[in-house]
């Protein structure tokens, strides 16, 4: 029986390694040189980053709020970050954004100082209790808390999201046309287990509020999908409806391949399989949504920054070099963030797709910005 199991973990291990190694003795595709080699790829060539330069906290540069963050976390003083919040626009995908790094901000203060960071966020709470922007950073901080400190399932996991569920209603009501409280509740869904009718009850609140809002639908796809509360087929019927409802130039037409993403195998066993109908029919659906979105969308970032995994593990150089030269700089997204460290992550893959381009014929003479 050993000799068995031995036989199919390497036939597994072949099935996995030919393909690269069969690419390599042809000469083609790409091949590791000693650095300095006049042969290796230099993305500085290309005006990229080097790695400890990435910015893993925001997925796109939002200059207001990195200068705010600057501000509230040097003086401990939170009323910046409530006059930027109060100035953002409640039904958009900004003030999420925001809100999510502040609350990101004062999360990891904490974890960094425990008993003491994160001060002006305790502070803001307890100056001004009926701030709209102070309560929905609080729910947000909750949430992340639980995430970080707590195992999924566990006593202080439920009590902590049971408390962020609390402080969320609290912001609702504080701002009745603000999406953002309930955006909040989707994760307190996903760490509570709501059945499918207790989240369609929050999903409509947000529909209701903002109904193209492209970080409600990344939310609430986690909710729908295998390893949550549904499965492959519920995220893909999901994604599938948002994206056909989507106008034109919505992000949401990417979402069919945040779906892929999400099911992803741990490790890829078939031949080609980001070449496979599935992955490209998403990956089009991405790159048609990228090309038809307002340059200064805010959710732009998050759609290149995953496109440029798919691209780069489908070989398709030249337009995963022409996602890249929109979000060097700014890591701060999926799939990098899920790392230990996402700018190490993300720098893997724009350098196979600089080597890969380079391998191809390209060169920075010959790409467009």
């Amino acid at each position: 029986m050993e000799i068995l199991w031995f036989l199919i973990a390497v036939g597994l291990l072949v099935a996995v390694v030919l393909p690269y190694v069969r690419r390599r003795r042809s000469g083609l595709g790409i091949h590791q040189v000693a650095p300095g080699s006049p042969d290796a790829a230099d993305p500085e060539a290309y005006g990229f980053l080097r790695q400890e330069q990435q910015d893993v906290r925001m997925p796109g540069p939002d200059h207001d709020l990195l200068d705010v963050l600057d501000v509230v976390q040097a003086t401990q003083d939170w009323r910046a970050a409530s006059q930027l919040l109060a100035g953002t626009e409640k039904e958009g995908e900004v003030r999420w954004q925001r809100v999510q790094a502040f609350a990101g901000a004062a999360s990891l203060e904490l974890q960094q100082k425990p008993g003491v960071g994160g001060a002006w966020l305790r502070a803001w709470r307890a100056d001004s209790p009926k701030d709209p922007g102070g309560a929905a950073v609080h729910a947000e901080f909750l949430v992340q808390q639980a995430w970080r400190s707590s195992a999924a399932g566990t006593d202080d996991f439920r009590i902590i999201l049971e408390e962020a569920r609390k402080v969320s209603e609290e912001a609702a009501l504080l701002a009745p046309g603000d999406p953002v409280p309930y955006i909040v509740q989707l994760a307190v869904a996903r760490g509570l287990g709501y059945t499918h009718e207790e989240f369609d009850q929050v999903w409509a609140k947000i529909i209701d509020r903002a109904p193209q809002h492209m970080g409600a639908h990344l939310a609430a796809l986690h909710y729908w999908c295998e390893k949550w509360h549904g499965s492959r087929e519920d995220a893909d019927r999901f994604a599938t409806a948002a994206a056909a409802r989507a106008p034109q130039g919505s992000l949401l037409a990417a979402l069919p391949l945040f779906a892929v993403y999400e099911h992803l195998p741990e490790i890829v066993l078939v031949q080609d399989f980001f070449r496979t109908e599935v992955v490209r029919k998403a990956m089009e659906g991405a790159l048609y949504a990228v090309h038809s979105a307002r340059p200064d969308d805010p959710m732009l970032a998050h759609v290149r920054h995953l496109l440029v995994l798919f691209l780069v593990r489908s070989e398709r150089w030249s337009e995963a070099m022409h996602q890249l030269v929109h979000v060097d700089g700014h890591v701060g997204a999926l799939p990098w963030t899920l790392s230990g460290d996402p700018a190490a992550e993300y720098t893997v893959y724009r350098n196979l797709a600089v080597a890969g381009y380079e391998a191809n014929g390209g060169s920075p003479a010959t790409l467009s910005r």
